[in-house]
C-alpha cells in the first residue's frame, strides 16, 4: 500500500456499503517524499498503531464516525483499554475512493454533487511547523505547481524557516 504501512483487504467495498480490511503498520519509516529507509525501527508499527486507535477513539467519543473499528489482538477486535499487548494491526471499515475528474492540472469536484453511496473523498492535511531541508514544497515552489500565495507566505523560504 505504501512505503511503511501495508494493507490486506478482508472485504473489498461495494457501492453500497462498506469493506474490511487490515492496516499492518510496519517498523518501516520513510523519510520526507524519498521513500522508505533501508532499515527499521522496532516497535514503531505498534506506536503509530496505537497513537492512531487513541484519536480515533476519542473522535468517536466527541460524536465523528470514523472507518476505525479496533485493534486486533489474538485475531480478536479490541478498544485500547481492552488489549493486553500493543498491536500492530488495526481493523478498519473501507470504502470506495473516488476522484475529481483531472484536466491539465485542474480539478473538478463536481462529481461529489450528485453522487450518493459508499465514498470517500481523497483528502490529505500535512501540517508542519517548520520546513525541513528536502521538503516537497520547494520542489513545488521551484516547479510553479504552487506559489508563495498559495502558501500564506510573502518570502522565499529558506529550509528551516518555521
Amino acid at each position: 500500500m505504501g512505503s511503511v504501512k501495508d494493507l490486506k483487504m478482508i472485504k473489498e467495498a461495494g457501492t453500497d456499503s462498506p469493506g474490511e480490511g487490515i492496516f499492518n503498520f510496519s517498523d518501516r519509516y520513510s523519510v520526507f517524499d524519498w521513500g522508505g529507509m533501508p532499515d527499521t525501527i522496532s516497535n514503531k508499527g505498534a506506536a503509530i498503531a496505537i497513537l492512531g486507535a487513541y484519536f480515533f477513539e476519542e473522535l468517536e467519543q466527541q460524536g465523528i464516525r470514523t472507518h476505525y473499528k479496533g485493534l486486533l489482538e489474538d485475531n480478536m477486535q479490541r478498544r485500547l483499554n481492552e488489549l493486553k499487548t500493543p498491536s500492530k494491526f488495526m481493523l478498519v471499515d473501507l470504502f470506495r475512493v473516488v476522484h475529481p475528474e483531472n484536466n491539465n492540472g485542474i480539478y473538478n469536484y463536481s462529481i461529489f454533487k450528485n453522487l450518493t453511496g459508499n465514498f470517500l473523498v481523497p483528502l490529505e492535511i500535512i501540517y508542519r511547523n517548520t520546513l525541513p531541508e528536502g521538503s516537497s514544497v520547494f520542489k513545488r515552489i521551484h516547479k510553479g505547481e504552487v506559489t508563495l500565495q498559495d502558501l500564506g507566505l510573502t518570502i522565499q523560504p529558506v529550509p528551516g524557516a518555521v
